[in-house]
């Protein structure tokens, strides 16, 4: 009986932490509808809008008279680097923060260049053990509400970089792909990259990313069939005084967007990890199940035993 005892308190335990995962996977999905609506309804114009930062990069490196402006102009030497690092700040999400913290090192590993981290989310603080400089800690919010959340963040990078303290800026984050794919990336936004092969955020490996190549392909094809030279902007009142006002507020966008991605991939992490613990649990009460029946059956079994034992001896 009392192996039969300890198996039902198990599946009682079990079937307790059954009920929370449950019902955490559920509070991740309905987070996760949100952030994925989010992120789908601003990814083209995120993309759109680097579109316009990249052809600004090329204008730049094609010029021979000057730069077009210092946030689009390589530095000859690169002396020190920041990684923006969006983690959770919550575990129960499966490898989503062991992912992109280990997509971080691994570049930190391949460039091998003094690197400041600015981290957002309480789970990238692991970065501190490692070793590595941490220059600023943010916290960071499950569902943003508007741009204006990542200001701060984006004025560190921003002031950081144009002082000079920093010759590039990276955002490490995780793109969305679909509820069941998740992919860590490490990003450059400044200065902006014009021979980056994966260049838009939330497109890897298909989706807006080719259609935004199309797109301006189409744009370009037709401007040079008519005659054309290479595209051009015209600037109002001056392109110097536009580009300061309008690069800050892309890179802003781009950084906006990253967060986006985070944060559906997250709740999609969650709500993953929470499922498959949801169905080990029911595999784990189904296991303790079929023992405690078969405990039972057998204790049943040497009751009868003895009984029939005892009334033998009772007859003789």
């Amino acid at each position: 009986m009392a192996k039969t005892k300890e198996i039902s308190r198990r599946i009682k335990s079990i079937g307790s932490t059954k009920k929370i995962t449950k019902a955490m996977e559920m509070v991740a999905a309905s987070k996760m509808r949100k952030a994925i609506d989010a992120v789908l309804k601003t990814r083209t114009y995120a993309n759109l809008s680097w579109e316009t930062v990249l052809h600004l990069a090329r204008l730049a490196a094609e010029s021979k008279e000057k730069e077009l402006h210092p946030l689009l102009t390589p530095r000859p030497e690169i002396k020190k680097v920041a990684i923006i690092l969006i983690t959770s700040n919550r575990g129960m999400c499966g490898a989503y923060n062991t992912a992109v913290i280990s997509k971080a090192e691994t570049s930190l590993l391949k460039h091998r260049i003094s690197t400041d981290f600015i981290l957002v989310g309480k789970k990238g603080a692991v970065v501190h053990p490692h070793g590595h400089n941490v220059a600023a800690e943010f916290e960071k919010s499950d569902l943003l509400a508007d741009v204006k959340d990542i200001y701060p963040i984006s004025k560190l990078a921003l002031d950081h970089y144009q002082s000079g303290e920093y010759d590039k800026v990276f955002v490490a984050y995780t793109d969305f792909v679909n509820p069941a794919k998740q992919i860590p990336r490490v990003k450059q936004l400044l200065p902006v990259d014009i021979n980056a092969v994966d260049e838009y955020l939330g497109s890897t490996g298909e989706g807006s990313q080719a259609t935004a190549n199309q797109d301006r392909s189409e744009r370009e094809a037709g401007h040079l069939a008519q005659g054309g030279g290479a595209l051009e902007y015209k600037f109002e009142p001056g392109p110097r005084a536009v580009l300061d006002f309008i690069i800050p507020r892309l890179f802003e966008t781009q950084l906006y967007q990253a967060f986006l991605e985070a944060n559906a991939s997250e709740h999609s992490a969650r709500m993953t990890a929470m499922h498959q613990a949801t169905e080990a649990a029911e595999d784990m009460v189904s296991e303790l199940t079929l023992f405690y029946n078969k405990a039972r059956q057998a204790g049943i079994t040497a009751e009868i035993a003895e009984i029939s034992a005892g009334a033998n001896a009772l007859a003789e």
